[in-house]
């Protein structure tokens, strides 16, 4: 089941998402790239950042970088949960504005200033209906919702952990920031 910023809409308000996990990744990737032996593991790559940088750090290089990325998995997985948990607005039950609210709460907002949640806020209206979503999550195949539901649940169960030692990893080394976008 891939997840892909693409399964959101193409609204213009989530081109800088995608293109801001993209950069993440790609940046990441560069710092793995320049020396894979060396930064054979995330947690090497903030290590040895964090020598580098000094007290910079972690406001620098793929640390920075990979904290922006966390947080925007971070949406997604509870945004895929919340689907999978079935809640919903029952007046209208393919809208998944309620999912997408819920996930920008726990993993976005705190971390966002007034304009970008006013922003966040207005484009959840341009979300996908639940179904489109999920049949974009299943790359077009007409699947039975509960069949996608069980598929999410299933990449839950196995993403959701790895993501969780990042925060771990995070938290121990010190390196969580919490200023505002």
């Amino acid at each position: 089941l891939p997840v892909s910023t693409d399964c959101l809409g193409t609204p213009i308000v989530y081109s800088p998402v995608k293109a801001d996990l993209t950069g993440n990744i790609k940046k990441i990737r560069a710092v793995y790239d320049s020396n894979p032996a060396k930064f054979k593991t995330l947690q090497n790559i903030l290590e040895v950042e964090k020598e580098l940088h000094g007290s910079a750090w972690p406001k620098t290089g793929a640390t920075l970088a990979l904290m922006w990325l966390k947080r925007g998995l971070k949406f997604i997985l509870v945004l895929l949960q919340s689907i999978s948990d079935g809640e919903r607005d029952e007046e209208h039950p393919n809208l998944i504005r309620v999912n997408a609210m819920k996930a920008y709460e726990i993993a976005l907002k705190k971390y966002h200033g007034w304009m970008l949640q006013k922003l966040f806020t207005g484009s959840v209206y341009a979300l996908p209906y639940k179904s489109d979503l999920l049949k974009a999550l299943e790359k077009g195949k007409e699947v039975k919702e509960e069949e996608s539901i069980e598929k999410i649940h299933q990449f839950l169960t196995r993403v959701t952990p790895i993501l969780d030692a990042i925060y771990e990893m995070y938290t121990k080394m010190n390196a969580e920031l919490s200023y505002k976008a």
